[in-house]
C-alpha cells in the first residue's frame, strides 16, 4: 500500500511573482495608523507597566520594548519625510516634463539636504531651533578641541 503525503510548499511572498509587487506607498497609507496611534499608545501602556514592575528582568525587557517602539516610530517618520520629499520632487519634474524639460533625478546628498531643511523648519516652528543650534555648536567645539595639538615644551626651559 502506498500513501501519498501532502508536502506543504513554503513560499516567501518577497520572492514570489504570484504575490505581485510591494506597493510601498500603499502599504504606508494602509498601515499608517500603527505608527500614529497604536505604537504611541502601546509605548504609554508599557511605560505604566515599567513603573509598576519590581523584577529587574521584567524591567529590562520593558525598557528594551520601549526602545524598540521608539526606533520604529523614528525610522518610520524618517521614511515618511523622505517619501514626501521625493513626491514633491517628482511632482515638480512631471510639470517640467510637460513643458519639455529633461528630468532631473535627486541624488542622496540632495535628499539629505532637503531632510535637514525640513528638520530645521520643524524646530523653528516649535521654537527649539536656537537650543538645537547651540547644542550642535558645543558638540562641534568639543570635537575641534580634541584635535588641538598640545603645547610643545620649550627646549630652553628643559635645559636650565
Amino acid at each position: 500500500i502506498r500513501v501519498l503525503l501532502y508536502v506543504q510548499v513554503v513560499r516567501d511572498p518577497r520572492f514570489e511573482s504570484l504575490c505581485g509587487k510591494l506597493d510601498v506607498e500603499g502599504f504606508r497609507n494602509r498601515y499608517n495608523f500603527l505608527f500614529e496611534n497604536n505604537l504611541p499608545a502601546e509605548r504609554e501602556e508599557v511605560q505604566k507597566r515599567l513603573k509598576k514592575a519590581k523584577d529587574p528582568k521584567v524591567i529590562g525587557e520593558l525598557k528594551n520594548h520601549i526602545s524598540w517602539i521608539d526606533k520604529q516610530i523614528k525610522f518610520e517618520s524618517a521614511k515618511h519625510t523622505d517619501a514626501k520629499i521625493l513626491a514633491e520632487h517628482k511632482k515638480k519634474e512631471r510639470e517640467a516634463a510637460k513643458l519639455g524639460k529633461r528630468p532631473f533625478y535627486l541624488k542622496k546628498s540632495e535628499i539629505r539636504k532637503q531632510r535637514l531643511i525640513e528638520k530645521y523648519k520643524k524646530l523653528k516652528a516649535s521654537g527649539k531651533l536656537e537650543s538645537f543650534i547651540e547644542k550642535r555648536r558645543r558638540k562641534n567645539a568639543a570635537k575641534d578641541h580634541r584635535f588641538m595639538p598640545y603645547r610643545r615644551p620649550n627646549n630652553s626651559e628643559q635645559q636650565s
